[in-house]
């Protein structure tokens, strides 16, 4: 690693305070306001302080593929709102605590404006959409000032078995900003990675199977993975509309929250699955669930599988006690439980998930090509001719593309397919759903990602919180997940955990 870049990072870390004092590093949603309120912080002000932060870090760690060339108009209009507004854009709710606040999106998350949406791919570069996704109209509503397009393993994860651990043609390799060696975990890398290191104030990322739960979970922030449907997928490059799903990564349950509640709805663009699950939206809104008190008479399940730690190490002892602490607070920690089919449930190769994946992700990423307003690209095929004519700046030889040729090779769905789907939803409805009934279960927790495939094929919500640090000092959480809907008790749970363990730290930029 080059040592004038981790003198730049040793620097940046150093860096505490921006305008009038404002200390800028850190700052949660709700300071920024209040920062705001008083004077003491404009939009501008802070806009700019996160481009400077990602042009300092972003040449080590690679979090943001690319910066919104008018952020800052955006934000000098926000201060103009403000000043004219009489306190209107300070109102209680997620909407006064976004406005003006700037906002980093996965890459996948599509932009009507100057910024590219490329799912860190080249075949999509020059690409442009009819309209913004449908989350990011609603930020925009709320008054976020979209600051960017954060790194992501290309194309989701969904070109290789492999996968490409937070590598992009377009970003390049994203860093973990506390151990720079150890592994960032994907797809929503660069979204994790700069709300970690505060190169922005809050971000988005997206999921299929892991990708909002394992980088939050490496990279020691909050990531909240919504019930399918909750928040719309229109305008976002696909995989499949069983699993995929849009969430907040954030440093803290609080600020996720407030993301959340500005992010979920209905949408026309993304029907069917948003008007299913708009029932479970509670009147009021999520934020009303950030309880301190709310572990208590909560039943929790600890499932057999997962904590596979040896006595002794760190994270044996650090989940322990945090069971032990979650019994204090007057939950009720439930161990050794079995959920159904567990190990054919892991296993996606053999138990119709990457059947019923490869011919969504055909179908769904035909559709999404053919609805852009101008692409290099309109078709999966020609995604794979594009690979195969850009060998070096695509890593064709080191990376592959046969999920891409697997797909390519589907024909819809068909007998196949609807088998591996019934498949899988027996698979949860006797899994993880029938467990949970059983045992009238609040949340079951595990390591990390380590129950996304198992929330996954149910199109279910978890939210991961830091919960500590190895010996080496990379980052691990712990995940609170959940029957659909289940988001306003995982929400108590998850920052009451928080509040009584306070274990979240800066990055510390580690070789």
């Amino acid at each position: 690693m080059p040592r004038l870049l981790l003198a730049l990072a040793a620097a940046l870390v150093l860096l505490a305070a921006g305008a009038h004092g404002f200390r800028i590093e850190e700052a949660s949603l709700a300071t920024i306001q209040q920062g705001f309120g008083n004077g003491s912080l404009t939009s501008v002000q802070l806009v700019q302080f996160y481009l400077d932060r990602i042009r300092g870090l972003n040449p080590l760690l690679r979090a943001v593929i690319e910066v919104n060339p008018d952020a800052l108009r955006h934000a000098t209009h926000a201060d103009a709102e403000r000043r004219h507004s009489s306190g209107r854009y300070l109102a209680a709710g997620a909407g006064g605590l976004l406005h003006g606040v700037p906002i980093l999106l996965k890459d996948n998350i599509g932009t009507r404006d100057a910024l590219n949406t490329t799912a860190g791919s080249f075949a999509l570069l020059g690409s442009v959409l009819p309209r913004d996704a449908g989350v990011v109209s609603r930020l925009r509503r709320a008054g976020a000032v979209v600051l960017g397009k954060s790194n992501m393993d290309e194309w989701a994860n969904c070109r290789s078995l492999p996968g490409t651990d937070g590598w992009s043609a377009r970003g390049g390799q994203a860093r973990n900003p506390y151990v720079l060696t150890a592994s960032p975990c994907g797809s929503s890398t660069g979204s994790s990675i700069a709300a970690a290191a505060s190169m922005a104030a809050v971000t988005l990322g997206t999921e299929t199977d892991g990708s909002i739960l394992c980088p939050a979970s490496l990279n020691s922030v909050v990531g909240i993975k919504p019930t399918v449907g909750l928040t719309s997928r229109a305008g976002v490059v696909p995989i499949s509309p069983r699993q995929d799903t849009i969430g907040p990564i954030c440093r803290t349950v609080t600020d996720a929250v407030h993301v959340l509640d500005a992010i979920v709805g209905y949408d026309a663009l993304d029907a069917a699955a948003t008007a299913a699950a708009s029932k479970y939206i509670p009147h009021g809104g999520y934020a009303q669930f950030l309880k301190k008190g709310g572990l208590q008479g909560k039943r929790i399940g600890v499932p057999n599988g997962f904590f596979n730690y040896a006595n002794g190490t760190v994270q044996h002892i650090v989940y322990q006690q945090h069971f032990y602490r979650m019994w204090l607070q007057g939950a009720t920690v439930i161990e050794n439980l079995d959920i159904e089919n567990l190990s054919v449930i892991l296993d996606s190769l053999h138990n119709g998930e990457q059947i019923a994946l490869a011919a969504e992700f055909k179908l769904s990423l035909n559709s999404y090509l053919s609805d852009l307003s101008n692409s290099p690209v309109r078709s999966l095929a020609q995604v794979i001719d594009f690979n195969n004519a850009h060998p070096v700046e695509e890593k064709l030889k080191e990376i592959g593309q046969l999920i891409f040729l697997v797909a390519e090779n589907t024909t819809g769905i068909g007998a196949t397919e609807k088998v591996a789907i019934s498949r899988l939803n027996k698979l949860s409805a006797d899994g993880l759903e029938k467990l949970m009934n059983e045992h009238e279960l609040d949340a079951v927790v595990t390591p990390d990602s380590a129950l996304s495939p198992v929330l996954a094929i149910g199109g279910m919500p978890a939210i991961t919180v830091p919960a500590g640090y190895s010996n080496s000092g990379v980052p691990f959480g712990l995940s609170f997940g959940g029957l659909r809907g289940y988001e306003p008790r995982l929400i108590e749970m998850a920052y009451a955990f928080e509040q009584i363990t306070n274990v979240r730290k800066a990055p510390t930029f580690l070789p």
